[in-house]
């Protein structure tokens, strides 16, 4: 949680998952690219599904960065098969281009580990929406995040959350962080929905990748969390307007401020000792900004 506010650098905004006419998205390759650009982001990652059925695609968009857009290549990727008998989903964000297909009888578990092993930043999506389970995830020996917002799914069918699956892993000891994304494929209302500030010292995607493997982001649906630090036995923040900052827990344990388009805040720690806690901002058209978790051992940490 910390880091991300005392790295070097400064904040890009990016969307990690989205899809082109490559899979089964309704632009280009280069329009989609276009789209994000002109909507204001630094960067993105053009996910699309590494299928057969498409052909496998790592699609290349190293033409379409520009000297205030880049983009890191990536993709969803896909094996059999979880706990209800979906296929897998695995987002995959920084991958060679030369990533090789599918093994034939190659599992979730092994693609995830596969990616993972040449540097991938990899996380779950939408969980909510194939009612991925804890088993499932637990079954993977490493995992960098969880979408705790997805905008296509939450606009097709209410199923975009993921913060309840966090916070499960979390408190099964597993340390990872907290994202949002579009995943968006007709560009209209499933995007610009979801989307990760990356604190990194340039907009680059090795940089951009170093940064989210070591957890130096948040996630927002509109919120802008502009600083955080520890203060002793105490969390401040500074936000754009919110009405409302958490701190959440393990079980039950949670603290939070109320009011009406302030933009600081202060929280005690003392419920969350010897285990972690994560800060939610919600603004009055109740968007969220969440941070990853702050890990904390004792009463100093």
């Amino acid at each position: 949680m910390l880091d991300a506010f005392s790295a070097p650098g400064r904040f890009l905004r990016g969307n990690l998952h989205c899809h082109s006419t490559r899979s089964d998205g309704e632009l280009s390759p280069e329009r989609v690219c276009h789209f994000y650009r002109e909507n204001g982001y630094d960067f993105i990652c053009l996910s699309d599904h590494f299928m057969a059925r498409y052909g496998y695609p790592i699609t290349d968009t190293r033409s379409f960065r520009t000297n205030q857009f880049t983009t890191v290549i990536g993709a969803e990727l896909h094996a059999p098969r979880t706990k209800v008998g979906e296929d897998w989903h695995i987002l995959a964000v920084g991958l060679p281009l030369d990533f090789a297909q599918n093994g034939a009888d190659e599992t979730g578990v092994g693609l995830a580990e596969r990616a993972l092993s040449v540097g991938a930043f990899v996380a779950i999506p939408h969980p909510e929406w194939y009612t991925l389970t804890l088993e499932d995830v637990l079954s993977l020996d490493r995992v960098d995040a969880v979408e705790v917002y997805n905008t296509v799914c939450d606009y097709e069918n209410g199923r975009g959350g993921g913060a309840y699956l966090l916070d499960q892993l979390l408190c099964s000891g597993r340390r990872m962080g907290a994202i949002a994304v579009d995943d968006a494929h007709a560009y209209q209302s499933d995007a610009l929905g979801g989307w990760v500030m990356v604190k990194a010292e340039q907009n680059e995607p090795s940089a951009i990748v170093a940064a989210l493997k070591a957890g130096h982001y948040y996630a927002s649906q509109g919120p802008s969390i502009h600083h955080l630090e520890r203060q002793d036995d105490h969390i401040a923040l500074e936000t754009s307007a919110v009405d409302r900052v958490f701190l959440v827990g393990e079980g039950a344990r949670y603290c939070a401020v109320y009011g009406q388009g302030f933009t600081r805040a202060r929280l005690p720690l003392e419920k969350f000792m010897g285990t972690w806690c994560r800060a939610v901002a919600v603004d009055n058209a109740g968007k969220c900004a969440w941070t990853n978790p702050l890990w904390l051992n004792g009463s100093t940490d």
